[in-house]
């Protein structure tokens, strides 16, 4: 299974089981807790009017009851009273409670209340005469306990639950002469449960969609931020383009920050290795043709028959293989030095067109005894850069030098700078016999060349990855095209 279903599976079991423990807890405690508020409400009721009852209680001939007494007036009177409450939203337009009184020995003597309204006298006086004493709320209390009980009127319906609640009736001397119950259906609140848990099941739905987007984006983000990791890891030891810097590790927060960062350390030593152990194959081969050269001149030059003709060209040999090995040593350490730098060591505004001429005026010799003449195609004398001019005099030398050993004797060198889009382009071109199709993507790797028109002898490969590298320091790029015939080398920089 992906990462992302795991994270979202176990997001989505998470938020359910957080949602189910909600209505559990609903269940649980919000329905009993009504039920207890009411029951405790109906105590304070039933005390306050065991008080209001205990004179005509007292007063009752035995045998007799209280209908028609003050009390079942009052109670009447209850019965009888419209009501029209808003009760935070919920419309309250009949009384609920049933109210009946027992003696001492638990006969019924008033039932009345809001129930019978309507009814006639018969059926508010149906349960009169009536023995209660074995009912929980009339017992209980005549023994001295809380008598309280729940009855539901249909078995099988909960919401059919009617609570009683009875408090003992005094006489004025503390004997408990009888007991008064008032008795409310559950139906009566069940509104108002039943709108707190329609408000609890909207509320947890809003919950429930919340979470999963919640759940959506962060699973969403994790697989994404993994994804980067894992692009950036698989990138660690491939051949990105010559001259290109290394990426960065991918700016994440927190552990996944620090996972990235740990990354791009563990990249930077692994391609560092790997660099190094490249680095010293080709090293190995570059050097392997000179000091060969080198060995062989310097055995036949100890051999004393060899004539004065092929003594000097052997010694020359020597010479000229031992300036090759100079200049590679040179070139290897300036492109050290650049691939070490973050950044160029000064920065100064330079204007390219006057150190072009710069550079020009430094290969002019070498321009003459080529016969090649330099042709400005397009000049911008404004177009600046900035920069560090003895790198980027060193960039432009190696450009120069590369067009003029590939440059036919007597041909001509184009040269353009122009702006474009906030960018400066030095545009440099030969019309020699280019580089074969299967090069291009190679040139500017250390140690790549090719062979230079008439002669198998090749460069040290060094030349365009310093060039690269230069224009990677100053946030540039460097690109080689075929020209037909020759090569446009196109060296853009940020002008400006």
């Amino acid at each position: 299974m992906h990462l992302g279903l795991r994270l979202f599976f176990g997001f989505l079991v998470i938020t359910g089981l957080a949602a189910f423990f909600v209505m559990r807890v609903f269940v649980a405690e919000i329905k009993p807790s009504v039920r207890e508020v009411m029951e405790d409400i109906l105590v304070d009721t039933a005390n306050l009017l065991a008080e209001d009852a205990a004179d005509d209680l007292a007063a009752m001939p035995a045998g007799g009851d209280l209908r028609g007494s003050r009390f079942a007036q009052v109670v009447q009177a209850y019965a009888e009273r419209p009501v029209d409450a808003q009760i935070w939203g919920l419309d309250k337009r009949r009384l609920d409670l049933r109210i009946y009184v027992t003696d001492a020995k638990g006969r019924v003597v008033l039932d009345a209340g809001a129930q019978h309204r309507g009814s006639g006298g018969d059926a508010a006086d149906r349960a009169v005469g009536q023995d209660y004493s074995r009912w929980r709320d009339v017992a209980l209390t005549l023994r001295g306990d809380y008598g309280a009980r729940a009855t539901r009127e249909v078995q099988t319906d909960e919401r059919s639950s009617v609570m009683y609640v009875a408090a003992p009736v005094r006489s004025r001397d503390g004997h408990v002469i009888g007991v008064l119950t008032v008795a409310k259906a559950q139906s009566t609140v069940a509104p108002f449960v039943d709108r707190a848990e329609r408000k609890i099941i909207v509320a947890g739905a809003w919950l429930l969609g919340l979470s999963l987007l919640i759940g959506v984006a962060v699973t969403l983000w994790a697989v994404h931020s993994v994804r980067r990791l894992r692009r950036y890891a698989l990138q660690a030891g491939e051949d990105g383009a010559p001259g290109e810097r290394a990426a960065l590790p991918p700016a994440l927060p927190g552990e996944l920050g620090e996972l990235a960062r740990a990354m791009g350390v563990m990249r930077e030593r692994l391609e560092g290795r790997a660099q190094r152990e490249q680095f010293l194959r080709a090293l190995t081969h570059e050097l392997k043709g000179p000091l060969s050269a080198i060995r062989g001149a310097a055995e036949l030059l100890e051999d004393p028959s060899l004539s004065e003709a092929d003594r000097a060209r052997f010694s020359a040999q020597v010479g000229e293989q031992t300036e090759r090995l100079g200049e590679l040593v040179d070139r290897l350490l300036e492109l050290s030095k650049l691939e070490s730098a973050a950044q160029p060591p000064r920065r100064e505004p330079v204007v390219l067109a006057a150190l072009t001429d710069q550079v020009l005026a430094d290969h002019a010799a070498a321009l003459q005894q080529r016969g090649l003449t330099v042709q400005w195609r397009q000049r911008d004398d404004a177009a600046g850069v900035s920069g560090d001019p003895t790198q980027l005099a060193l960039a432009l030398s190696n450009l120069l030098a590369n067009a003029v050993d590939f440059a036919p004797a007597g041909s001509v060198l184009e040269l353009t700078i122009d702006r474009d889009d906030g960018r400066v382009r030095w545009t440099l071109r030969d019309h020699g016999p280019g580089v074969p199709d299967y090069a291009l993507p190679h040139l500017g790797e250390r140690f790549y060349a090719t062979a230079r028109p008439g002669s198998a002898r090749k460069g040290s490969g060094l030349g365009l990855a310093i060039v690269r590298q230069v224009a990677a320091l100053h946030g540039g790029s460097l690109a080689i095209t075929p020209a037909a015939p020759g090569l446009r080398v196109e060296l853009t920089l940020p002008a400006t």
